[in-house]
């Protein structure tokens, strides 16, 4: 896949859009990154070939379902939005408490599971590509992301993965890219209401995600396998 490392964000992007069409989506929870990607994608395409999905993990903030509305009436894309099963919550809750994942690690990564990691290789059953705001800046463990690859028998396209912070600020302010409001709070990172916290002056792009966890890697177990790495195709 070392062939598209040279390809821009959107000369990578309308390469899927062509090459995929409707089996092509984006997933995004409406931070920086994704949202520069819905944008790019939209004009490589128009409204009518991108599609777009987000996780509903039932504990989302208020501002996130904001922003699908701000993608619809923006660029007139339809939000697909992908639960979690009822049951599995449920029972989840009911043998663990709704607030689990304050406990401990292994908590918190069953919590992703449930709410996320598995709508989201169910929404994939649907896919032969999809996008993701990854960038080899945001942290070490992202150092290592590929702007193409397979993973899970699908291809895995992260458009931005060489932008740095800068440019994708540039990016966002030279065509009024809509932004997320937690960002304006201190957010650099935004996931879950309770496992979401703005950072202090200094602190890393992802230390408001997950900040009562000491030594963990701070990933949901989407991208990275248990081990802290980066997901990689056979």
């Amino acid at each position: 896949m070392l062939e598209f490392e040279n390809l821009s964000a959107a000369e990578l992007l309308s390469w899927a859009i062509s090459a995929y069409g409707g089996d092509f989506a984006i997933a995004t929870s409406f931070q920086k990154e994704g949202m520069a990607i819905v944008d790019l994608a939209c004009r490589a395409a128009g409204p009518a070939g991108c599609r777009v999905f987000t996780l509903d993990t039932g504990r989302l903030p208020e501002e996130t379902y904001q922003m699908m509305e701000v993608v619809r009436e923006r660029y007139g894309i339809s939000v697909e939005t992908v639960a979690p099963l009822r049951e599995e919550v449920e029972q989840m809750v009911a043998a663990q408490g709704p607030n689990l994942f304050y406990r401990s690690p292994e908590l918190r990564a069953l919590c992703c599971e449930v709410r996320k990691v598995r709508p989201f290789h169910r929404k994939l059953g649907e896919l032969k590509a999809w996008a993701a705001g990854l960038r080899r800046e945001q942290s070490e463990a992202r150092a290592g992301v590929r702007k193409a690859e397979e993973v899970d028998g699908r291809m895995r396209l992260c458009p931005l993965a060489d932008w740095t912070s800068e440019q994708l600020d540039q990016y966002i302010r030279e065509n009024a890219v809509p932004v997320h409001p937690l960002y304006a709070r201190g957010y650099t990172s935004i996931g879950c209401a309770p496992c979401t916290r703005a950072v202090a002056e200094g602190e890393d792009q992802r230390a408001g995600r997950w900040w009562w966890e000491q030594e963990t890697t701070k990933e949901c177990g989407i991208h990275f396998a248990p081990n802290g790495t980066v997901k990689r195709g056979a």
